[in-house]
């Protein structure tokens, strides 16, 4: 078989079989980080929410938290826009996300400084 061969029957199957994929993403430190980064802009950087509206997600339980992007989801839990963003996510990212989470510690946002 030749090089470009290989590569080609390489590439094909890594396209079929995403665990592979999933599982350097996930190795990856900052690709949680990048993947709960869309949620920074309700509920805070990092999980920590200004006055906790909504509420602060940093050092939540993880299954807590992936139960709760589970079920709003599926439809489970009553939302205004949370339904929408958690359909973007398979399983594992949600777990990554709940993952990251849970591993930040808890407190007070950072507020914007005034404007001059």
């Amino acid at each position: 078989m030749s090089r470009s061969s290989t590569l080609l029957a390489l590439l094909s199957f890594s396209m079929l079989s995403p665990l592979p994929v999933l599982a350097a993403e996930a190795a990856n430190p900052t690709y949680a980080r990048s993947l709960a980064a869309t949620c920074f802009t309700c509920h805070g950087t990092d999980g920590r929410s200004v006055d906790g509206v909504p509420p602060s997600l940093a050092g939540q339980n993880r299954d807590y938290l992936l139960q709760q992007m589970r079920e709003f989801r599926n439809g489970k839990r009553p939302a205004t826009i949370m339904h929408q963003h958690a359909l973007g996510y398979t399983d594992e990212q949600l777990a990554l996300i709940a993952g990251y989470f849970a591993g930040v510690a808890p407190g007070p946002a950072a507020r914007a400084p005034a404007a001059r």
